[in-house]
């Protein structure tokens, strides 16, 4: 494992603004009660990368590489006071740079993400912290989701709409955000499941209709599959839902694997044939083709890595 720290080469961007799009129009919205998790993906004639590692990244900045996974800096790195605290990761097509978002909407850029803008540098007044990032898949853009479901679009994502615009108050805070891969529409996801589609988001489903009541344990994650006709959703206890043409490759309910902290994030492999989940304590476990590179709680373990203060992390980016 290789940690992101004091002296890396780094670069923030959280007041400075370009190519800034937020436009308030009425989208028709599906809504149901599940959960969603995003990653932008490959358009179909391309071959899908090989994931090399993975990026922990924590709440205070501070990110971790595994694997083959080069660190491209950090706040944590570059001793930056942050204005909030790290809300989402999101990493770039090469897989050579990520994104950091602030709860405050602040933009942090490593590698080869492009800055195009953020909240703080808009001088908007948010409603609700931010609580996720999802970038375009040509790494052009980005969009901010807000736990009250408003929908911050930047470079060339575009924006469809949002809880905000149409008025519509969620049954419980929204925790993420994922595309489409044609990167016109995207979901919503709430803690309890539910479902928001916009653009052209399909919904197939969602934990209440499947389960009847509302997540027995807080969503914390969505991603979508590379066709766009499905997605999968995960709980804070690892439990795995999948919807559409999404598949099961497992959970740690299945394994009966007990997390020593809560699942925070989710991340699916470039095939859709595998993912990652991602504890708050940095603890990794994989299902499918989804390698393991490595966590947290095995460097604390062998001795390679200390903290003076227990980790937090908000999530887990593919390198490749």
């Amino acid at each position: 494992m290789s940690v992101d720290g004091p002296g890396m080469a780094h670069k923030t961007h959280r007041f400075r603004t370009r190519a800034f799009r937020w436009w308030q129009a009425g989208v028709a919205v599906l809504a149901a009660s599940a959960v969603i998790a995003g990653t932008s993906t490959l358009p179909a004639s391309a071959a899908p990368p090989t994931p090399t590692g993975y990026y922990i990244v924590g709440v205070n900045g501070g990110v971790f590489g595994f694997g083959g996974a080069v660190l491209r800096g950090s706040p944590a790195a570059s001793q930056t006071t942050l204005g909030a605290k790290i809300a989402g990761v999101a990493e770039t097509a090469t897989g050579k740079g990520y994104w950091l978002v602030g709860a405050d909407g602040g933009v942090f850029t490593y590698g080869d993400a492009g800055y195009f803008g953020s909240i703080p540098a808009l001088g908007v007044k948010l409603r609700s912290p931010i609580v996720g990032v999802a970038a375009t898949t040509d790494s052009g853009g980005y969009w901010l989701v807000g736990a009250d479901g408003g929908v911050f679009a930047f470079g060339d994502a575009g924006y469809f709409g949002s809880l905000q615009s149409l008025h519509i108050t969620a049954a419980s805070p929204i925790v993420g955000i994922a595309p489409t891969p044609t990167g016109k529409g995207y979901w919503l996801v709430g803690a309890d499941g539910g479902v928001f589609g916009f653009g052209d988001a399909g919904y197939f489903g969602n934990v209440p209709s499947l389960l009847g009541a509302p997540a027995p344990s807080p969503i914390v994650s969505i991603a979508g599959t590379p066709t766009g006709q499905g997605y999968w959703v995960v709980q804070n206890d690892g439990a795995v839902s999948r919807f559409g043409d999404a598949g099961f490759f497992g959970s740690t309910l299945t394994t009966g694997v007990v997390p020593s902290s809560p699942i925070v994030g989710m991340a699916v492999t470039p095939d859709a044939k595998g993912y990652w989940l991602v504890g708050a304590d940095g603890g990794v476990f994989t299902f499918g083709d989804a390698g393991y590179f490595g966590s947290v709680p095995a460097e604390l373990a062998s001795g390679g890595v200390s903290f003076t203060t227990p980790l937090s992390a908000v999530g887990l980016a593919v390198s490749h």
